[in-house]
């Protein structure tokens, strides 16, 4: 069964968010992960979103999407992450 991650983001700091963006692809790589799609908020149809952008990642299946999460090459990410934007990642099944 695949498996999602879905990231909804704020960008806080639009350079650092570019020096994070930009290193992900690379940690994906390990755990047969592909982007899917980055998107932009066009406008919001039920409810308010406060999140602007949009990130979807197909990873084989849940264990692979944890571990990449987990991932050192990963984890290193986060700081630059957490000052580049707001970020809300949820996992999904399919």
């Amino acid at each position: 069964m695949s498996a999602y991650v879905v990231g909804q983001i704020k960008i806080l700091d639009p350079l650092k968010w570019q020096q994070y963006r930009d290193q992900v692809p690379g940690t994906l790589v390990a755990w047969n992960a592909e982007l899917v799609f980055r998107g932009v908020k066009a406008s919001d149809l039920a409810l308010q979103n406060p999140y602007t952008d949009i990130v979807v990642i197909r990873f084989p299946d849940l264990d692979a999407a944890h571990g990449w999460f987990q991932s050192d090459a990963y984890q290193a990410l986060i700081p630059l992450r957490e000052a580049a934007a707001q970020v809300l990642l949820t996992s999904y099944e399919a």
